[in-house]
């Protein structure tokens, strides 16, 4: 389906990111990943200006145009009570300023049909305690999605997914973990790659804007102390 296209993706070393670019490869794709963590394509932190720099110019370099660009990488998960300024920001850097930045860089070679996929989170509308710096940078990719699918138009088409819980080693979950989700399963990495390849293709060429949470309903399931099985122990 994508043969001899060119996909991008950030944070592709493991989890997510790395489920999303072997499916592009199945697909006929060639893949271009940077992570922190080793890889047999570029090493490097997009939280860094030059790092961004150096990778989008090894992209086109050796291909000359983009097809798929897949916005993955994860960022920091600190909240109030710990989360120093220095981190905070550089959360944002990763989670917001680096899929801003390389998007920049990248869009000059955007082949015709283009797609930008950002990865956001169920976080981006709900929260756990001590977050911030996670759900400050989950929103704000949400909200970079619709102002750069507007500029981009007639260039890209741009959209997000936001999911919930994914368990990125693919566990099966039992019991109360599984049945708590509308679906009755947590979810697993290829849900979410699965929805990023139907988003890079023409199948979806009247989408763009938009952002699609994929939690297996969890954000849409009401949760009241004592109904329908829902029980919370008070805090001492």
């Amino acid at each position: 389906m994508f043969t001899n296209r060119v996909a991008v993706v950030t944070g592709a070393a493991k989890g997510i990111g790395k489920t999303i670019a072997e499916e592009f490869r199945k697909a006929g794709a060639k893949v271009c990943i940077i992570d922190r963590l080793p890889n047999d394509y570029f090493v490097g932190d997009i939280g860094e200006q030059a790092v961004l720099e150096a990778f989008a110019k090894k992209v086109i370099d050796e291909y000359g145009r983009v097809d798929f660009l897949v916005h993955n990488a994860l960022p920091l998960m600190k909240g109030l009570d710990t989360c120093s300024y220095e981190e905070f920001n550089y959360a944002l850097r990763v989670g917001v300023t680096a899929p801003f930045y390389l998007t920049k860089l990248l869009a000059p070679y955007f082949a015709p049909g283009a797609s930008v996929v950002n990865i956001s989170s169920s976080r981006d509308r709900m929260s756990q305690p001590q977050t911030e710096s996670y759900t400050a940078a989950k929103g704000g990719i949400s909200a970079l999605t619709h102002a750069m699918a507007v500029s981009l138009a007639g260039r890209a088409r741009v959209n997000s997914i936001s999911p919930g819980w994914i368990d990125t080693n693919f566990t099966v979950y039992r019991g109360a973990d599984a049945v708590q989700q509308p679906v009755g399963r947590v979810g697993n990495p290829l849900d979410i790659a699965n929805l990023v390849l139907y988003l890079c293709s023409d199948q979806a060429g009247f989408i763009t804007g938009e952002n699609i949470c994929i939690d297996g309903g969890m954000t849409h399931q009401m949760v009241y102390h004592g109904d329908y099985g829902w029980n919370l122990e008070e805090i001492k």
